[in-house]
């Protein structure tokens, strides 16, 4: 089964590469930019049938690696 881990930087926490991305979005003629936060994407294939079980293994995969829960939210997304 293919699943889609989705990381942001959590509200408050500031982002140079966002602020990075923003700035040379600007230099390139795209003026209408209010702002840019960076993420991450992890697409991940699951063994198995069992979608609650795939979630619970993919939020421990994000809470022991994938995310650093103190400044980073995830989602996930299963197909």
């Amino acid at each position: 089964m293919k699943a889609r881990v989705i990381v942001t930087l959590k509200n408050g926490v500031l982002d140079p590469q966002g602020k990075a991305i923003e700035g040379a979005l600007g230099g390139l003629g795209f003026n209408d930019i209010d702002s840019v936060r960076q993420g991450k994407v992890f697409d991940v294939e699951v063994a198995g049938t069992d979608k609650d079980a795939a979630k619970a293994e993919l939020e421990q995969m994000c809470e022991k690696l994938l995310a650093n829960t103190v400044i980073e939210n995830y989602a996930i997304e299963i197909a």
